[in-house]
């Protein structure tokens, strides 16, 4: 892909068809893990005793994005499905927490993403690769 990311794009590939943390987990880690900087993905994951002897890291419950001045928290829902939480801050403090839909979630996301990807090559590569080009 060539030229500069589109923002839009790359809220409509994070956007295709994800219903649950776990689906969220596996394109954040597996798609971007490898392209963004360390610790920027955090995957907070519930553990039952059958994961535990089966040697299992269990279900993701919440996917963690950090940024400089945003964390991206999204995670499962009380009665199933997916919420959304945009946390704002400041010098590594959290200043404000508001709960989003998850479309803006992922506009927020795609935001910090395509900023990243116009400093990194790496990560503009991933997002490429996500896009398909």
């Amino acid at each position: 892909m060539s030229g500069e990311l589109d923002f839009h794009l790359v809220a409509a590939a994070l956007r295709t068809d994800r219903a649950d943390v776990e689906s969220y987990h596996r394109v954040l880690s597996d798609t971007l893990g490898s392209a963004l900087p360390p610790g920027m993905v955090e995957v907070e994951r519930r553990r039952t005793f059958a994961d535990r002897v089966a040697g299992r890291d269990g279900q993701a419950v919440a996917v963690r994005v950090r940024t400089p001045d945003r964390v991206l928290v999204l995670s499962t829902g009380k009665h199933g499905g997916v919420a959304a939480e945009i946390h704002q801050v400041v010098r590594g403090v959290v200043i404000s927490r508001k709960e989003a839909a998850v479309d803006d979630w992922l506009a927020a996301l795609a935001q910090e993403l395509t900023a990243l990807a116009a400093k990194d090559a790496r990560a503009r590569d991933a997002l490429s690769r996500l896009l398909g080009g």
